[in-house]
């Protein structure tokens, strides 16, 4: 079978590196891709961007399976497009993927449907969100309506950072954001203090099969200092998730939204990512939905993932959901820890085009997942804001990142920007 994975960063390298160790796969195309899928002799790099473009070539070229890993495609439509030709892909509908696309309309629904979340007002008018920051203090968190990255939450722990992030975002000529229906708007949530975690499924109608837990890290500084990032190195499995609280996810969580979206009219097929805040007590609430996996997550979940991926997505893309539902993944008992290396400029304006240094073959315990990366000649070079992520495997967190930093060492560009307290949580438990 020839497979399809529309996206160019990590999570869909890990992707495609994870589907080619299916039997019932002939070649994985990846739509742009990146430097590193043209390295793999089992990859192939597809450089189309547009939506119907995809999907004319999918028709021609026999693609048996379509997988969307990014986000702003499942937000255009990518899978209406798909579906109204009979392909197979796997993802959420455009009017589903505003679980992620709109937090004003992530935000009703869980409003709505009884799902925990903090409490939370929209604003398209600034000097009403202002007033609002004014009464209610800080902290406090504001985030953009639309898409923006994984860059368009600020948590402000000053009223100052909070009109600054509300200006930023309300800006008739901001490029950084997608504004869901076309509008700005902010929505302005109470602050919660815990810890958080990456919780992902996936799910076809009212069944949900889940992934292994993972732990991301934000802020761009060791410690969880600095401006919020998509995401700068993430380990699996996450301590914070118990199996108590894992079973609480599901019952609170998972069930509930994907019940909800069915009954508004609005069936939910594809991964399904609910990031979390647990307090210190075990309280526990959703901070966003994305409707794709998380990126640095994927990278150390793929690592670990010991069944058939190809075999959970078909599974997933049934008429009925029956075959899902059996399913039982099984796992690497190992510890997974990634860690990103980013460009000089990030996560503001990042600069391009430095030459990658160091790079060599992956080892058994340990991978590098291309992101932002490009060929120029027999280079390598960046080509964006998150580079790559140095992923290894470990019998413990202390491990895995001892494994993570070592194979970071021996690759260098310059203005490269890594953390390096990486599982820091994790280690303290």
């Amino acid at each position: 079978m020839k497979i399809l994975v529309i996206g160019s960063g990590g999570r869909e390298h890990a992707l495609a590196w994870k589907l080619t160790a299916s039997p019932q796969v002939q070649m994985v195309y990846v739509a742009p891709g990146n430097a590193g899928v043209a390295l793999n002799k089992d990859l192939q790099v597809l450089p189309i961007t547009n939506v119907v473009a995809l999907r004319e070539w999918a028709q021609s070229n026999d693609i048996g399976l379509t997988v969307v890993g990014p986000e702003a495609p499942l937000a255009a439509g990518v899978v209406d497009e798909f579906r109204a030709h009979g392909l197979r892909i796997f993802g959420p509908t455009k009017a589903a993927a505003q679980l992620e696309s709109s937090k004003a309309f992530s935000k009703a629904f869980m409003k709505r449907h009884h799902i925990p979340t903090a409490a939370y007002e929209v604003f398209e008018d600034a000097q009403a969100a202002h007033d609002y920051v004014n009464k209610q203090g800080a902290p406090i968190v504001v985030k953009a309506d639309g898409l923006a990255a994984g860059k368009g939450v600020v948590v402000a722990t000053t009223l100052q950072e909070a009109h600054e992030a509300i200006d930023h975002m309300l800006a008739p000529d901001h490029t950084g954001i997608q504004h869901a229906g076309g509008k700005a708007r902010v929505v302005i949530e109470e602050f919660l203090d815990g810890e958080e975690a990456s919780f992902m499924v996936v799910a076809h109608g009212q069944v949900a099969v889940p992934l292994a837990t993972s732990q991301d890290h934000k802020r761009l500084n060791d410690g969880d200092k600095g401006p919020n990032t998509g995401g700068m190195g993430a380990y699996s499995p996450a301590p914070v998730v118990t199996p108590e609280i894992h079973a609480r996810v599901m019952r609170e969580v998972i069930q509930p939204t994907l019940k909800g979206m069915e009954s508004d009219g609005i069936p939910y097929t594809g991964f399904l990512y609910a990031g979390l805040m647990i307090g210190a007590l075990g309280q526990l609430k959703v901070l966003e939905f994305n409707c794709r996996m998380g990126d640095p997550e994927t990278q150390p979940i793929l690592i670990r993932l010991k069944s058939d991926l190809l075999a959970l997505l078909l599974a997933a893309t049934e008429p009925e959901p029956t075959q899902l539902a059996q399913m039982e993944l099984t796992w690497d008992r190992r510890v997974a820890l990634g860690v990103v290396m980013a460009a000089s400029g990030y996560p503001g304006t990042v600069r391009k085009g430095d030459v990658i240094h160091g790079l060599k073959a992956d080892k058994p315990h340990a991978m590098v997942f291309h992101a932002a990366t490009a060929t120029q000649g027999a280079d390598i070079v960046t080509s964006g804001g998150r580079v790559l992520c140095v992923t290894a495997l470990g019998d413990t967190v202390r491990q895995a990142q001892a494994h993570a930093y070592e194979l970071l060492d021996t690759i260098h560009f310059d203005g490269a920007q890594a953390r390096r307290d990486i599982g820091h949580r994790g280690l303290k438990r």
